[in-house]
C-alpha cells in the first residue's frame, strides 16, 4: 500500500464528520434503545430488565489521518482506504435492576484501516447507491470500561470477560463481516452485504531446496539435516503441510485453496520449519500481497481461480482436479465451485409450547461441512442478514441443507434440502427467492439468496517462464514489499529470509509519543455552602466537602473533609492526555452524607487554555450555587529530553509533600511494540498465541494476543510515568495466551538517558528462549520540566507564597530518597557512600495480580571470598513463614564482585499480609561441600511495614555480616 498523503489533505472530510457527529450520536441512541436492548432482553432471562440509561456520543467525532483511492479496479465503484484515528468520550451506561448492576462505557479509542465501497454508481443523486465499509485487518480498540465487573457477575454472564467482549465489538466490522447502508430506496442490498470473493486462490506446495540443515551431532561436529514442513496463512485460514524426513529439497506435493475477500490486503504468508521431538526450528518465511497473484500469474506458481457463472467449462474443471487430486498428497479433492449463500430472513415460523416466540438460528450444511447463522431471539419472523461460503468439489451430486433450529438446538422450526444441480440450470447459476420449509408450519418460508460460481483457471495466463521473485518496479504495486522466495518452474522453493529483510527499526504511527502530562493540584475552597442542618434547619450546620475531578476518561476523587466551609485538600494527580480539541477539565464539589451526598457547585476549564497558558494558579467560582471558590495549580507540562534537566526536576520532587501521598512524576517513559521473531514453538509443536506484558514497578499493560506465529506483529503504544527514572526498570514477558513464557527482557531506563535523544529504537534479545528470539521495539524518555522545578532549582530558590511548604522532616527524608535514586548504578559516577557490599532491590506491590513483587537488580562491591573473587547468588525469605514456602534465590554469577541479576519473584499474598511481612535477605558465595571459602557475604533486613508497597521502592541497601 503506498503511503498516506498528509493529514491536511483529508481536513474537509473531517470537518464533514464533525458537523455530522450530533445525528451520528442520534442514529446510535435510537439503534441502541430500540432495537439492541429489546434484542439483548430477549436473549436472556437474567437480562429481562435490561435498559440504557444514557447514550452520549461525546462531542469528539472520529478523525480520518490518511486517505489512499484504489481506481485500478470495477469502474462501477469507487474503493477508498480510509487511515482513521478514534479518541472518543462516548459515554453509555447500562442497568440491569433485576441486580442493581450499573455498567457501561466511557471513553473508545479506535486506529485502524477502514475499507470504503461506493457502489453501485448510478445516473441520478445520490449518485451512490449504498457505502460499504470493513477493516481488511482488525484494528486496534480500547474501551474505557465502568463497572464491568458488576455485570460479569450476572448468572450467564460470568463465561464472559473483558478480552471477549472486546473480540466481540472488534471482529465486527473486521473481513469477512462488512457493513452496509443503503442510500437509496428499493436497492438490493443482499449482494453489497455478501457480495462474492474476488476471487479463490490455489496454493500448491509442491518443492523446496537448498534448505538450513538444523539437526546436528556430536554437539555440532556433524552437520545433519532437517526434517522440513510448511506452515501456510491467509488472514484466519490456516494449513499446515506433513513434514519429510531427514531431507534439505522436500517434495511435499499438496494442494490447498484459500477465499480472498479483498485485493489488494490479504496476505499469504508461508513458514517452514524443521521438525523436533522438543523445540521446531525455522528455516524461512514468504510473504506476499494475493493481489499480485492476480496481476503476476507468470512469475509465481500460485494459482488465481477465478468465479465463472456458466457450465461451459464444469467438465473440463472436474477432470483436471481429478489429476491434480492424483498429484497431491492433500487429502482434500480440489474445488470445482464455491457456493455462496446470503441467508436473508424467515416468515411465519412455527411457534413454541404454551405460545411462545421463539428464538431461530439457522444450520447450513455441504456434505462435511456445517456453519451456523447468529441467533434472532424471541421472534417467529426473523431477520439473520448472515453470508456464508462453501468450497464444492462436484455440484452435480451434492446438495445444500438447511435446518431452522431454535437457540437450543433441540427443537427443529423447518427443514430444505436444495440440490445444487438446480443451480446449474438457473440462470446466471443464482437462486434468489422464498423457499417453503418442510416440517414446519403451513405458512413457514424462508428467503435465500444462493450463488454457484465455477472455480476456472485460466491457462494461457498462468502459464509462461517464472521471472525473479521480486517485481521489477518494487515501487509498483500496492503490497508493502518485495517476497523473499525463490521461483522455480515446479513451484515456490522457500529460502531462508536473511536477517537485513526485517525491519531494523519501529515504524510506529506519527501520533506516537506525542501525548502530553496534565499536573492538577487541588489545594483548597472557600465560602461553600452550608448543607449539613440541625432541628429541622432551624440550626445551621456545614458541609463535609470533596471534590470530583474528571478529564479524557479519567476520575479523580479528593479525601472527604469532616465539616468545614474553607475546606485544604493539598492533593495532587497526574493525567496522561492526547491533545484533541475540544477536551474539558471538569470539578464537581459535593458535601458527603450518609444517604446521598448534596450537590456544592461546578465548574469547567478547557484543556486548551490550560496547554496555552502552560501554568495557572486561580481561584475559580462554583457555578449553579450560590457561592463557593476553588483553588487549583494547573500544569501542562513541558516534556524535554535533555538529561542534564533530571537532577533539578529530582530536586523539585524531593522537596513536595501533598496529603495524598502522590510523589510527582519526573518522566514519562513511551513504549512502542512492533513485532517479535522467532519465538519458541510450544511443546505441543503448535505456534503460539503470543502476547506482550510491559511493567513498571506495580504498573502492567498488556498488548493483544496475536494469533498463532512465532513472529507476531502488534504495532501497540504504551506509556508510564515514571517517578525514579533511574532506578526504574521496564520489564517486557512475552507469554502465549497469559501463561506459557515465551521469553522476557528488563530494560533498565538508565540506559535511556546515555542514548541520543533518549530513544531507543532495535531489535532487543529475549531471555529464556531460542537465541534467534527478538523482539522489535522503541522506547522513549521524556523529562517533565514542570515551572515550579524552574524555579526551584534557581539561585533565590522556591518562589515565595509557594502554597506547599514541606516539614523539615519530611524535607530530610525526601532528600534521603533522593540521594537513594540519583545514587548512580556500579561503573561509573560517584561511588557509593561506603565501601561496604550493596544490594539493589525494587519491591511494590501489584494490584490487578494481587501479589507482592521483589526484583533483585544486582549487588555491588562485594567482598572477595577467595584469590579471584567470589560466586555470589542472592538467598531470602519472607519472615515470619514456618514452613519456608517464601524462600527463594536467584541464579549464580561466576567471579564477579559486582553481579547483575535483573530476576523478579512473585508472592501470592494480600496487601494487609504483606505489610506484615519482614524481608530476610543473604548475599552468599556459592561454594562446594569441603570448601574452606566463606559462604556468607553479608545480610539485610527490610520491614515491608515501613514500605509504601501500593507506590513500590526501587534502591540500594548496605549489606552487613550481622543482621540488622
Amino acid at each position: 500500500m503506498g503511503q498516506f498523503p498528509r493529514c491536511g489533505e483529508s481536513e474537509w472530510l473531517n470537518k464533514i464528520l464533525q458537523q455530522a457527529w450530533p445525528f451520528v450520536g442520534q442514529y446510535l441512541e435510537k439503534l441502541l434503545v430500540e432495537t439492541i436492548a429489546p434484542s439483548i432482553r430477549a436473549s436472556s432471562a437474567h437480562l429481562q430488565t435490561l435498559s440504557f440509561t444514557k447514550v452520549n456520543l461525546g462531542d469528539k467525532a472520529m478523525k480520518v489521518v490518511g486517505v489512499k483511492a484504489h481506481t485500478e479496479h470495477d469502474k462501477r465503484q469507487v474503493l477508498l482506504d480510509l487511515y482513521i484515528s478514534y479518541a472518543g468520550d462516548v459515554e453509555i451506561n447500562v442497568e440491569v435492576k433485576k441486580y442493581f448492576c450499573k455498567a457501561g462505557v466511557k471513553g473508545i479509542q479506535l486506529h485502524g484501516k477502514l475499507r470504503v465501497i461506493l457502489e453501485p454508481l448510478i445516473g441520478d443523486v445520490p449518485l451512490v447507491g449504498a457505502i460499504t465499509m470493513f477493516f481488511i485487518r482488525r484494528p486496534k480498540l480500547d474501551i474505557n470500561w465502568t463497572g464491568l465487573t458488576n455485570l460479569l457477575d450476572i448468572p450467564g454472564l460470568n463465561a464472559m470477560s473483558d478480552t471477549l467482549i472486546m473480540d466481540a465489538i472488534a471482529s465486527f466490522l473486521v473481513l469477512p463481516n462488512r457493513l452496509t447502508v443503503p442510500l437509496v430506496a428499493d436497492l438490493h442490498v443482499a449482494q453489497l452485504r455478501s457480495p462474492l470473493p474476488r476471487g479463490i486462490v490455489r496454493i500448491h506446495l509442491l518443492e523446496a531446496e537448498n534448505l538450513a540443515p538444523k539437526d546436528n551431532y556430536i554437539k555440532g561436529v556433524i552437520a545433519g539435516k532437517s526434517d522440513p514442513y510448511a506452515v501456510l496463512r491467509v488472514g484466519t485460514q490456516t494449513f499446515t503441510s506433513h513434514h519429510v524426513d531427514n531431507n534439505l529439497n522436500p517434495q511435499w506435493r499438496e494442494m490447498y485453496e484459500v477465499i480472498v475477500h479483498e485485493v489488494p490486503g490479504q496476505e499469504l504468508e508461508v513458514e517452514v520449519f524443521d521438525k523436533d521431538p522438543d523445540q521446531d526450528d525455522f528455516l524461512g518465511r514468504v510473504k506476499l500481497d494475493l493481489g499480485l497473484v492476480k496481476k503476476a500469474r507468470s512469475w509465481m506458481r500460485l494459482e488465481w481461480l477465478s468465479l465463472i457463472p456458466s457450465i461451459d467449462h464444469l467438465e473440463q474443471v472436474l477432470k483436471r482436479n481429478k489429476d491434480l487430486a492424483i498429484a497431491s498428497k492433500t487429502a482434500e479433492a480440489p474445488s470445482a465451485a464455491i457456493l455462496a449463500v446470503y441467508l436473508d430472513r424467515a416468515q411465519e415460523l412455527p411457534l413454541k409450547k404454551g405460545n411462545k416466540d421463539p428464538s431461530p438460528m439457522v444450520l447450513l450444511s455441504v456434505q462435511d461441512t456445517t456453519k451456523e447463522s447468529r441467533t434472532c431471539y424471541g421472534t417467529n419472523n426473523p431477520q439473520w442478514e448472515d453470508a456464508f461460503t462453501f468450497f464444492i468439489q462436484d455440484p452435480r451430486n451434492q446438495n445444500i441443507d438447511i435446518e431452522v433450529k431454535d437457540d437450543d438446538r433441540a427443537l427443529s422450526l423447518g427443514s430444505l434440502s436444495i440440490p445444487l444441480a438446480r443451480l446449474l440450470i438457473s440462470p446466471e447459476m443464482t437462486l434468489d427467492q422464498w423457499f417453503q420449509l418442510e416440517d414446519s408450519g403451513p405458512a413457514s418460508r424462508i428467503y435465500i439468496n444462493i450463488i454457484l460460481r465455477i472455480l476456472w483457471l485460466n491457462e494461457e495466463a498462468a502459464g509462461g517462464t517464472p521471472v525473479s521473485p521480486v517485481p521489477p518496479d518494487s515501487g509498483a504495486g500496492d503490497g508493502d514489499g518485495g517476497h523473499t522466495a525463490e521461483v522455480t518452474p515446479g513451484g515456490t522453493s522457500v529460502a531462508p529470509v536473511p536477517s537485513q529483510t526485517r525491519p531494523q527499526q519501529t515504524s510506529p504511527d506519527p501520533s506516537f509519543a506525542t501525548e502530553g502530562v496534565l499536573r492538577i493540584h487541588l489545594v483548597e475552597a472557600q465560602n461553600l455552602i452550608a448543607k449539613d442542618n440541625f432541628m429541622g434547619g432551624m440550626v445551621k450546620g456545614k458541609s463535609d466537602p470533596y471534590v470530583k475531578i474528571r478529564v479524557g476518561g479519567v476520575t479523580f476523587r479528593s479525601h472527604v473533609i469532616k465539616e468545614n466551609l474553607n475546606p485544604t485538600w493539598n492533593e495532587l494527580y497526574e493525567v496522561v492526555l492526547t491533545q484533541l480539541p475540544g477536551q474539558e477539565v471538569q470539578f464537581e464539589v459535593y458535601d458527603k452524607d450518609l444517604d446521598q451526598d448534596d450537590f456544592l457547585g461546578r465548574f469547567k476549564i478547557s484543556l486548551r487554555d490550560v496547554i496555552n497558558s502552560q501554568y495557572t494558579d486561580e481561584w475559580y467560582t462554583l457555578n449553579d450555587v450560590k457561592s463557593g471558590q476553588v483553588h487549583l495549580v494547573l500544569e501542562w507540562l513541558p516534556r524535554v529530553t535533555d538529561p542534564a534537566k533530571l537532577d533539578q526536576v529530582l530536586l523539585h520532587q524531593s522537596q513536595q509533600f501533598y496529603k495524598n501521598k502522590v510523589t510527582p512524576s519526573v518522566a514519562i517513559l513511551f513504549v512502542y511494540v512492533e513485532r517479535a521473531h522467532g519465538l519458541p514453538l510450544k511443546k505441543s509443536g503448535k505456534e503460539p498465541k503470543a502476547g506482550v506484558e510491559l511493567t513498571v514497578k506495580s504498573t502492567s499493560q498488556r498488548t493483544k494476543v496475536c494469533d498463532r506465529s512465532t513472529s507476531p506483529q502488534w504495532d501497540e503504544s504504551f506509556y508510564f510515568l515514571l517517578r525514579c527514572p533511574r532506578d526504574d526498570m521496564l520489564i517486557v514477558k512475552l507469554s502465549h495466551s497469559w501463561g506459557l513464557s515465551l521469553g522476557s527482557l528488563v530494560l533498565p531506563v538508565r540506559e535511556l538517558l546515555a542514548e541520543p535523544g533518549l530513544a531507543l529504537d532495535r531489535w532487543l534479545s529475549l531471555d529464556g528462549a531460542l537465541p534467534e528470539s527478538e523482539i522489535l521495539l522503541r522506547a522513549t524518555l521524556q523529562i517533565l520540566e514542570s515551572k515550579a522545578s524552574v524555579c526551584a532549582g534557581g539561585p533565590g530558590g522556591p518562589e515565595e507564597g509557594e502554597s506547599v511548604i514541606p516539614s523539615r522532616e519530611a524535607a530530610t527524608a525526601a532528600n534521603q530518597e533522593l540521594r537513594h535514586r540519583a545514587m548512580p548504578t556500579h561503573g561509573g559516577g560517584d561511588h557509593p557512600e561506603s565501601d561496604k557490599g550493596q544490594v539493589k532491590l525494587s519491591i511494590y506491590y501489584s494490584t490487578e495480580e494481587n501479589r507482592l513483587v521483589i526484583i533483585v537488580h544486582g549487588c555491588r562491591n562485594l567482598a572477595a571470598c577467595a584469590k579471584d573473587g567470589s560466586d555470589p547468588y542472592v538467598s531470602f525469605i519472607l519472615s515470619p513463614d514456618k514452613n519456608r514456602t517464601t524462600k527463594r534465590k536467584t541464579s549464580i554469577k561466576k567471579r564477579d564482585l559486582n553481579p547483575e541479576f535483573n530476576e523478579r519473584f512473585d508472592f501470592d499474598l494480600s496487601l494487609e499480609e504483606a505489610g506484615h511481612r519482614r524481608l530476610d535477605l543473604s548475599v552468599k558465595n556459592s561454594v562446594s561441600f569441603m570448601s574452606r571459602e566463606r559462604e556468607l557475604i553479608g545480610k539485610v533486613q527490610v520491614e515491608l511495614a515501613e514500605i509504601d508497597l501500593s507506590a513500590g521502592v526501587t534502591q540500594w541497601y548496605t549489606l552487613t555480616e550481622e543482621t540488622n
